[in-house]
């Protein structure tokens, strides 16, 4: 029997074990349970904040929370001291509030913020993510 070790988690797998394994597969619920309080209502929050916008596709991918209507207009990483939200947008933004920014394609610019708390996500953060919501419309 053929073994082979999986170049993302390491871990060696049977040929049956190939045919199924998939070690990308994950939950908004397991990125986000080891976040502190502040961080959990900070993430119930963005998540609420987004369903209002209107029909949209979430989903959990590797260490991201996807948000996507026919791309993903942002997406949120959950870390142990912030939830690094990286949201894009037609155009480039300065704030104090962006962490770092960069252009992804010819059209559009992708921009980096950090939430450590729930009362920070509120204008203008709102604001740029209903513009990122309706880049495709």
């Amino acid at each position: 029997m053929a073994r082979r070790k999986c170049h993302h988690c390491s871990e060696w797998l049977d040929d049956q074990q190939q045919k199924t394994h998939d070690c990308w597969t994950t939950t908004e619920r397991a990125l986000t349970k080891d976040l502190s309080e502040d961080l959990q209502d900070a993430w119930e929050r963005l998540r609420e904040t987004a369903v209002e916008f209107g029909e949209q596709r979430i989903y959990a991918s590797h260490h991201s929370i996807m948000f996507s209507r026919k791309a993903c207009y942002f997406f949120v990483r959950p870390r142990k001291k912030y939830l690094e939200v990286v949201f894009f947008l037609g155009r480039a933004v300065k704030s104090p509030k962006i962490h770092k920014a960069g252009k992804s394609s010819k059209t559009k610019f992708w921009h980096s913020i950090r939430v450590v708390h729930r009362d920070e996500v509120e204008a203008p953060v709102t604001d740029w993510l209903q513009e990122a919501y309706s880049f495709y419309d």
